[in-house]
């Protein structure tokens, strides 16, 4: 693939998908410096991944898989860091959440999916985003029932959450 094409793929796609490359950072990065650490990881394993794409699924789909394995590896990376180095207090992330969320319940709802795992975390996020149960599993690489059966659990934990918070 000549490079002028990998970069027309490359803006299309960042153009066309941004917000969800936004949502996979909110979820897997809390503080603005991170945040934008991990969006240029993803970018640049996306712009690394267009000569790879052959069509085998929905470009949202290969942009989806591209921005979780490079969350998750982005993940374990930072949480390597973080153990080598003096831990930051629970409260000191408090710093970095808006004084006056526009959605409290939206705010609610990230809070609670940055506490799931990574797996968990990527299901929900893809099923917020509407994508059918065998998109999602095509996309984590497990089973549409799998799928099913982890996601009634994420919604009943949440569910439970959601009634002891009110």
């Amino acid at each position: 693939m000549k490079p002028n094409e990998q970069q027309r793929i490359f803006e299309e796609w960042l153009a066309e998908h941004r917000g969800l490359l936004f949502k996979v950072v909110r979820a897997y990065a809390f503080n603005p410096h991170d945040q934008d650490d991990l969006f240029q990881e993803m970018t640049t394993q996306l712009w690394n991944s267009v000569p790879r794409y052959r069509g085998d699924s929905a470009v949202s789909t290969w942009i989806y898989r591209v921005a979780f394995y490079s969350a998750i590896g982005w993940s374990k990376k930072e949480k390597r860091h973080r153990d080598k180095h003096q831990a930051i207090q629970p409260e000191d992330r408090l710093l970095c959440q808006r004084a006056n969320p526009e959605n409290p319940q939206l705010e609610w709802l990230y809070e609670q999916i940055s506490q799931l795992n990574e797996i968990d975390r990527s299901l929900t996020l893809l099923m917020l985003d509407g994508f059918s149960y065998r998109e999602i599993g095509d996309t984590m690489g497990i089973s549409q029932n799998h799928v099913g059966v982890k996601l009634n659990r994420i919604k009943n934990r949440l569910t439970q959450k959601s009634d002891k918070k009110d």
